[in-house]
């Protein structure tokens, strides 16, 4: 519909202007900074970002530039692309979380010299903690406001907010202020602020309790193992920051929802609002409220989408059979908008300027779709059942997935059913972690942890979307189509943001759900999981560039470890009707040694060792080189072998570094360029010693592996980001952890696990099939 010409042309108010922009590298950020800078002439953008680990001008290149919502622009400008984008903006170190939004006198210089700020930097996930979502969507508007009037000027100052401002409510929510609507509970926005801040002291001080702490490490230890002191540390300050983060979290839902509101974003976006209009001063201000804003639908092309919003995750986890019913009210509107439109939306409000016809002066614009092109809740769900039953999604073996009828229960039993079905994978997976488990069936036990995971991820859906699917606000949009009807053809052409156009059918099936499959990176053709990643993964373990390939012994290059060479030593001059009654005596130690061995590596050679006590030299090393043939040949792993000579073979230096004893390992040295092995002290008289049962150092686990990799690499000037290490045990985490590419071989259950989250190559060697059986660790009849 042609409007009345009533307002000036879009590009013509904002060619030549120069627009301050926060929150540029998010989601709606960077496709505002893409409309702009391709259908606007000549305006100049003000980026302001905050640095990170780059500067702000490399985040924007590397972030918002290189996006495929560019792909136009580069298109128009091939090679002379990054130098016209260049050329159309300047890069400002800031952050709306300081005060004084952390500018230095030139980004105070550069925004100072703008004619409009668009704000839209903000914390939108909805389960923020909530001195987090306060500093940011509470009092960043308020220090825009504060920095503004601290420079002394005045430009057009555009605040996104969102619809969720109105709280959990039914009916109409028309565009009036939040403290003019007579369902907001009036609270003191500099108190709530207070206390946010007062609630992340008191939390950080109840972290560190000592029954706390105690908690946090045995889960370190239960995660990792026998990981080594310096990574349980690590891991038990990573729980508890986790557990503070998610306190705070809670505290943020439960202040929102005792105040009306779905969650912290809402509570803290209303109050923020709150706040803006109480600080102002003589700014002019506009303010857009977008309802939840999802792919595109046309710009900068049709189903365009960064990152996962709110709905996605849904949408994914009902395709792969996760979700089977989900609260919701199914007469209920799903108030979901294209971000084409709200950037559209936003672009108009800032070219027409202010609008104080409002209540108290106000320029509200709300961008939704609910209340005049209505998605129904049953709608969206009977288009997601058809549409993944003719574009299943497949599982793991290829087979499809069939979705299910979904149901429409109230929240309570939902996340009952959830919590149930946690319950189980919990117990199981403890009872899993227990058992000696390895290679493939380690990975099961991980695949069970993996399917915890998306419960709890589930389970977090429901609590957190739970009330934005049973909302049933409807959000008033009489400015928004009043400024729409005053634009002339042209405008409404280039900046469509007529919400009353969605074909929902359209959009959803043809747009939106194509585009989430693509993101979300599922299986979405049958056969069985060919990935091409272990592949990628091997090619660049043994790539030429890598330098070192640090190899573990024990179920890494073969099916043995110290206390089968042991008994196998032990037994070699016994009486061979003594030898299985050893043998047996020794698998009766077997739960406490392998308890022993999991609570602490080191602390189990030290101990272990100690039976060398008295035994000779000589003998030994005889022994250790026939047990070498009749023991660690036999049990090797072939492929494990081969992969250290084709490290070898790439010119890389290769390094065994085990606990092993130096006189077990000492046959392989052939093999290797190095061997870093455990030693034992050596006493009596020089013609016939015998061992002490001591060693002569620190046992090579753990945190003291990774440090006798890190002085191997530092002694022979190797850059341990292009090392390679392979081990089996999360006792070996510390070492994996230290190297550019850890590699996982036949991995126990911690490590598995461990390997699956962190996209780690995981390796199954296997002993040659035709090998002898070796049930117990006896030697041959001695001759002797």
């Amino acid at each position: 519909m042609a409007g009345g010409k009533t307002t000036p042309m879009i590009r013509e108010n904002l060619a030549g202007k120069r627009i301050a922009i926060t929150g540029s590298t998010g989601f709606l950020g960077t496709a505002l900074v893409e409309r702009l800078l391709r259908q606007i002439p000549d305006c100049h953008l003000v980026l302001i970002v905050r640095p990170g680990r780059r500067g702000a001008e490399q985040r924007i290149r590397r972030e918002i530039l290189k996006n495929d919502a560019f792909d136009r622009l580069r298109e128009l400008h091939g090679e002379d692309f990054d130098d016209a984008m260049g050329a159309r903006f300047t890069a400002v170190a800031g952050d709306v979380g300081r005060d004084g939004l952390g500018l230095d006198d030139e980004g105070r210089a550069a925004l100072a010299s703008c004619d409009i700020v668009i704000h839209s930097a903000a914390t939108v996930s909805f389960d923020s903690p909530l001195d987090l979502a306060v500093e940011i969507n509470l009092l960043g508007p308020v220090r825009i406001a504060h920095t503004l009037h601290e420079l002394g000027v005045s430009p057009h100052l555009v605040a996104v907010s969102t619809c969720y401002v109105a709280g959990s409510r039914r009916g109409d929510a028309p565009e009036i202020p939040v403290d003019a609507s007579p369902f907001f509970v009036d609270v003191d926005w500099r108190t709530e602020v207070e206390a946010a801040r007062q609630a992340r002291t008191d939390v950080e001080r109840q972290s560190r309790e000592p029954e706390r702490l105690v908690e946090f490490r045995s889960r370190a230890r239960a995660e990792l193992g026998a990981a080594g002191i310096p990574a349980l540390s690590a891991k038990t300050e990573q729980l508890r920051n986790r557990w503070v983060t998610d306190q705070m979290a809670e505290r943020g839902r439960a202040r929102a929802s005792s105040l009306g509101f779905p969650d912290a974003y809402a509570y803290t976006k209303s109050l923020g609002e709150k706040a803006l209009h109480e600080s102002k001063g003589d700014l002019d201000v506009s303010v857009v409220r977008p309802s939840i804003i999802e792919s595109a639908l046309a710009e900068p092309f049709p189903g365009w989408i960064r990152g996962f919003r709110m709905a996605e995750p849904i949408i994914i986890s009902y395709a792969q059979g996760l979700l089977r019913e989900f609260p919701g009210v199914p007469e209920g509107t799903v108030d979901i908008i294209p971000v084409d439109q709200v950037v559209a939306a936003i672009v108009m409000v800032a070219a027409r300027g202010v609008r104080p016809d409002g209540i108290d002066g106000s320029d509200i614009v709300q961008v939704a779709s609910g209340s005049v092109a209505p998605l129904k809740y049953a709608q969206l769900v009977g288009l997601a059942k058809d549409w993944f039953q003719e574009h299943p999604l497949y599982d793991n073996r290829g087979q499809p997935i069939a979705v299910a009828d979904f149901a429409f229960p109230g929240r309570g039993r939902v996340q009952g059913q959830l919590n149930r079905a946690k319950a189980v994978l919990d117990r199981t997976e403890k009872i899993l972690h227990r058992l000696p488990l390895r290679g493939e069936q380690a990975q099961f036990a991980a695949s069970l942890d993996e399917r915890r995971e998306q419960v709890d991820r589930a389970l977090g859906y429901v609590e957190l979307y739970g009330a934005y699917a049973e909302c049933e606000a409807l959000y008033t949009l009489d400015r928004l189509l009043t400024d729409w009807e005053g634009l002339d053809a042209a405008d409404q052409e280039a900046f469509a943001f007529d919400p009353r156009v969605m074909d929902w059918e359209h959009y959803v099936t043809q747009v939106h759900f194509p585009s989430v499959i693509a993101q979300g990176r599922v299986k979405s053709t049958p056969g069985a999981k060919v990935s091409n990643r272990t592949e990628r993964l091997r090619g660049q373990v043994l790539d030429p560039k890598r330098q070192l390939a640090a190899f573990d012994l024990e179920n890494t290059l073969i099916a043995s470890n110290v206390v089968t060479s042991y008994a196998w030593i032990a037994t070699r001059r016994l009486p061979y009707r003594h030898r299985a009654r050893f043998v047996a005596q020794l698998i009766a130690e077997g739960p406490a040694l392998l308890a022993l061995d999991r609570r602490d590596r080191s602390d189990f050679l030290r101990s272990f060792y100690r039976r060398y006590e008295h035994a000779p030299v000589s003998r030994i090393e005889t022994d250790a080189a026939e047990m070498f043939s009749d023991l660690i040949l036999t049990k090797s792993f072939p492929a494990a072998i081969r992969r250290v000579r084709e490290h070898r073979a790439a010119g890389q230096r290769t390094l065994l570094i085990t606990g092993a004893l130096d006189f077990v390992v000492n046959p392989l040295k052939p093999l290797f360029d190095d061997i870093i092995s455990a030693q034992l002290g050596v006493q009596g008289p020089a013609e016939r010693p015998v061992y002490d049962g001591k060693m002569t150092g620190v046992p090579p686990t753990g945190e003291a592996r990774y440090q006798a990799l890190a002085d191997y690499a530092r002694a022979n000037d190797i850059d341990l980001r292009e090392a390679v290490a392979y081990a089996d045990s999360s006792s070996d985490l510390p070492m994996l952890e230290a190297v550019g590419f850890p590699v996982a071989v036949n991995p126990e259950t911690k490590l598995a696990a461990l390997a699956r989250k962190r996209g780690w190559l995981v390796e199954h060697f296997a002993k040659s099939p035709g090998g002898p059986p070796k049930y117990v660790p006896l030697p041959p009849r001695s001759r002797s």
